[in-house]
């Protein structure tokens, strides 16, 4: 494995494998395999700015993926190389994601949304060879970003662009698509570098509460099992098709099922470029869609656009929400205005994942989180001592199975932390088990703020803040929010004589390169904060003071 990565014990991996949750399977076999039995069959639909509207069968999809890894081949790419993929969602990233995967080489999942301080510090950590992004999204530039981004690491030496300008000195995805390159190497060249299934197949980021984002090390074996299990339990077949509104390089549209998901049982991926709803609403109708997903933030967004207007959505059959819990009501009213079945997912970039179950009871679905994705995982409810707690009480959630990564990379310090002595993952979630073995997500345990799906390290925004030269001293907590769930609200104390406003705070952050869902969303300057009885501030008082004052409002 991967030098600064942790594998699973020799005996857990044999467990897993001899019970079938693992198959050795790497994720461009997963491909391959799909592509055998389903050739004809639609596996990719999406537009992107330079190669327009596509629609890839398998036999399309295979083809794209084996020409592109060959030219990654050719351009010095290698076994084990990192190449940070920042992109949205276009055809060309499950072009490169794949072929990366059929040379060997670790995809690291960037969002769109993320900044200089966010990658550059990923291209550093993780030493990437290579860099994959669009030319311009969303009105922002990422040439210029991949230019500051090379300059704060030198082992970034390929800027790869899926976009309308490559400028010299990087490569234009598109133009590799086109050009043939597979009769310059052996027939058999790619299945020579096919990688060990234990072997390191995605790197994903983890939120982190400790400033810095943390670099999830998934495998093929473990990656592959989530996506199975997931798929099964949203009956997934080769007649299904999902669309992809969220990032899908986040762990949930990517391998929850997700992308992996969808290919594994040969169903059709359909792209949503933007998850507004008249995109979303329209290709559900026009593609059939039969599963999506989403955070409550977007599915809130679509049942509102429904009030005013008429989609066909007979063919959904599954809506699975995750990111955030989905409360009661919301889930009633997308059960009566939708009429098809609703998941709960929770999850984490490490591997831990709980769902409903179809069959379940309406109660089940719309009060809990449901139970472990699979018959390996186990888990415990702990309270500050380390001690199990009761059926029916609040405690920390740890959790260990076949999804679950055994370490971050290169992070032996925090390991420490993270995980027991007997390698169960410390989560920070906070939850409650019923009495049929459901788990109710409770919060984090830890200085978290869950924006829609999004999390925003506290510690990373209040140490941004304190350079402020007007700041004497901050706390950012989380307050509560109808759409998003939780926002971020920020307190501080100011230097005497000097003012801070709301825009001024904003405007400093945002010239910190930092992503634009971390910037505080109220401004609260006070003369002090409250402190606990060891002299710490009192965050929740602060989360109690801000939510009051929205209710006053």
């Amino acid at each position: 494995m991967l030098k600064g990565c942790t594998p699973w014990p020799k005996e857990f991996a044999a467990r897993y494998m001899a019970q079938g949750y693992w198959e050795n399977v790497t994720l461009g076999d997963m491909l391959d395999r799909s592509a055998w039995y389903f050739p004809k069959r639609e596996a990719l639909v999406g537009t992107s700015p330079v190669l327009g509207e596509v629609r890839d069968t398998y036999a399309d999809l295979r083809k794209k993926v084996d020409r592109l890894a060959f030219h990654l081949l050719r351009i010095g790419l290698k076994p084990l190389d990192r190449v940070i993929l920042q992109m949205p969602n276009i055809p060309e990233f499950v072009y490169i994601y794949f072929a990366l995967q059929k040379i060997g080489a670790i995809p690291v999942m960037s969002l769109p949304p993320h900044r200089l301080s966010e990658v550059g510090y990923i291209a550093q950590h993780t030493e990437a060879k290579g860099y994959v992004i669009p030319s311009e999204f969303r009105n922002f530039n990422y040439l210029e970003l991949a230019k500051d981004v090379q300059a704060q690491a030198p082992t970034l030496g390929c800027v790869m662009v899926a976009g309308t300008e490559a400028p010299s000195g990087t490569v234009a995805l598109a133009e590799l698509l086109e050009r043939p390159v597979e009769d310059q190497y052996p027939r058999d060249q790619l299945r020579s570098l096919r990688p060990e299934p234990t072997e390191v197949a995605v790197f994903q980021l983890s939120g982190g509460t400790t400033g810095r984002q943390k670099v999830i090390p998934h495998t093929h074996n473990d990656y592959v099992c989530c996506c199975k299990f997931s798929a099964f339990r949203v009956a997934h077949s080769q007649y299904s098709a999902f669309l992809a509104s969220a990032p899908v390089a986040h762990n949930f549209s990517l391998t929850a099922p997700g992308l992996h998901g969808t290919i594994y049982y040969g169903g059709k991926t359909v792209l949503a470029l933007n998850p507004d709803p008249e995109t979303v609403l329209s290709l559900v109708e026009a593609e059939r869609v039969t599963y999506m997903n989403g955070v409550p933030t977007m599915i809130i967004n679509w049942l509102n656009a429904l009030e005013g207007a008429h989609y066909d959505l007979s063919s959904v059959q599954v809506i699975a929400g995750g990111g955030f819990r989905v409360n009661v009501e919301l889930g009633r009213r997308a059960k009566e205005k939708l009429g098809f079945n609703i998941q709960q997912n929770f999850g984490m970039g490490e591997g831990f994942h709980t769902c409903t179950r179809l069959d379940d009871l309406e109660e089940v679905i719309l009060e809990t989180q449901g139970r472990p994705l699979t018959p390996g995982d186990e888990f415990k409810v702990m309270d500050d001592n380390g001690v199990e707690v009761p059926v029916g009480e609040m405690g920390e959630l740890w959790g260990r199975g076949p999804t679950v990564v055994r370490g971050y990379y290169n992070a032996e310090e925090h390991n420490r932390e993270a995980y027991g002595p007997e390698g169960f993952y410390k989560t920070g979630d906070m939850v409650i088990q019923d009495d049929r073995g459901n788990l109710i997500v409770e919060g984090r345990k830890k200085d978290m703020i869950n924006r829609g799906g999004e999390k925003i390290s506290a510690e990373e925004v209040e140490s941004l803040i304190m350079g402020h030269p007007s700041v004497l001293t901050t706390a950012v907590v989380a307050m509560p929010d109808p759409v998003f769930g939780e926002k971020s609200c920020a307190y501080v104390i100011l230097h005497p004589g000097k003012t801070l406003e709301f825009e001024e705070l904003k405007e400093f952050l945002m010239n910190k390169q930092i992503a634009k869902f971390k910037l505080p969303e109220r401004l609260e300057v006070v003369d002090e904060l409250p402190l606990t009885s060891v002299g710490k501030i009192s965050k929740i008082e602060l989360r109690k003071d801000i939510a009051e004052k929205l209710e006053s409002t």
